[in-house]
């Protein structure tokens, strides 16, 4: 059994960062252009150059996505791009379009080439076609593919793979979608995606009588419980979607498949099932949406679909701030908070490479010398007494 990659999301600079400290060996990410996902705060090249540096000192690998499906007249600068992306050690791109892919081997073959999930690469014979034909080095496999064919297709195809574990799901083929294209006038697959599966729509009778209020869009995937079929497959790298998440939701998920993944390759088979149930309370703490295992578990149908009208009553306000600084002389942080808390309860600090732990709020002081019962405006700064070390940027949550 191999020990995989884990191969993390991020949005900007911070949550790069953060991703790498709390355990990703491998971080994708999206440049300015020729990538989807525009409304994440992607990265220019002095970010790409600045997240390569820090992943070479932190033994870990920057990915970066070039992952749109290109019109003619979007293929303009790619040369010059996909050199600047090998000059800052950038390890591999992703890449949806085979005109991409022959481009890179042409004129930056230093980089590997991963083909993306946007190709719904299903089968053995694919990768092999795209291997000889483009000489690709990593296949991304489609979601939708079974925990039978990820054995398949990594034991035939003769490069390394990468299955999705975690974060949303599309609710067409990989992404192969047009309805924002129709209902908005942008292009899904160029990065302007409007996630119209996930509006609410209104089921109407012939007479045009409003019957029923439904979305269609996917539960999110959530495949804890496949990580040892994975890695006895022999799949190469474990990937967690979310580009536009929260630094916070980075660090937690991240930080707890690092966890999870270093546990079953010390045990050497699949873990015991209070050990899964423990970290599905983990995972369970991220999420706003509800999940499921996937097509690695499952077929789809209506237990992997969201029908229901949406409710913001699972909105997750576990994250009550960040660590700004600590005085080790008088056993205090300055505390950035997000959401409301009281001075009663209990909190935890998630900290890179550290066990969980909690502490008690014995007072809250504001910038103005004042002591509250309660923290109830995000990003103020508060004094807390904390009894043990921490470190800046740090993450603060409620206790469990």
């Amino acid at each position: 059994m191999m020990k995989p990659e884990l191969l993390a999301p991020a949005g900007d600079l911070s949550r790069c960062l953060t991703a790498i400290r709390y355990g990703a060996d491998a971080v994708y990410i999206g440049g300015t252009r020729f990538s989807l996902r525009s409304r994440a705060s992607n990265f220019t090249l002095d970010d790409i150059r600045s997240a390569c540096a820090f992943a070479k000192e932190h033994g870990a690998a920057i990915h970066v996505t070039v992952n749109m499906i290109p019109h003619d007249e979007d293929l303009e600068g790619l040369e010059e791009y996909l050199r600047a992306l090998q000059d800052a050690g950038v390890k591999a791109i992703i890449a949806a379009s085979p005109s991409v892919m022959r481009c890179c081997r042409r004129c930056a073959p230093q980089l590997e080439v991963h083909c993306s999930t946007q190709m719904s690469v299903t089968s053995s014979e694919a990768v092999r076609f795209l291997r000889d034909s483009l000489g690709i080095h990593r296949v991304v496999l489609a979601r939708e593919c079974t925990m039978d064919q990820v054995r398949r297709i990594t034991a035939e195809s003769g490069i390394e793979t990468e299955a999705f574990i975690h974060g949303g799901m599309c609710v067409n083929y990989s992404g192969r979608c047009t309805l924002s294209n129709r209902m908005t006038l942008r292009d899904a697959n160029r990065g302007g995606c409007a996630q119209s599966c996930r509006w609410m729509y209104h089921l109407s009778d012939d007479a045009g009588e409003k019957e029923e209020l439904f979305t269609m869009g996917s539960k999110d995937l959530c495949a804890f419980r496949s990580i040892y079929d994975l890695m006895e497959a022999g799949v190469s790298s474990l990937k967690i979607e979310g580009r536009m998440k929260t630094e916070y939701y980075i660090a937690s998920v991240v930080s707890t498949y690092r966890r999870l993944i270093d546990e079953t390759y010390a045990y050497g088979k699949c873990l015991p099932e209070e050990r899964l149930a423990e970290y599905e309370k983990e995972f369970r703490r991220t999420m706003n949406r509800e999940s499921w295992g996937g097509f690695l578990r499952e077929e789809a149908g209506l237990s992997s679909l969201i029908y229901h009208d949406a409710s913001d009553a699972d909105v997750n306000h576990d994250f009550l701030g960040k660590v700004r600084s600590y005085d080790p002389e008088k056993g205090t942080m300055i505390m950035e908070t997000r959401n409301y808390f009281e001075r009663s309860e209990k909190a935890e600090i998630l900290a890179p490479g550290e066990p969980v732990r909690q502490f008690a709020f014995e007072s809250l002081r504001n910038e103005n010398g004042e002591y509250l019962e309660a923290s109830r405006h995000p990003m103020a700064l508060l004094e807390v007494p904390v009894p043990f070390a921490v470190r800046e940027d740090d993450f603060i949550r409620r206790a469990r």
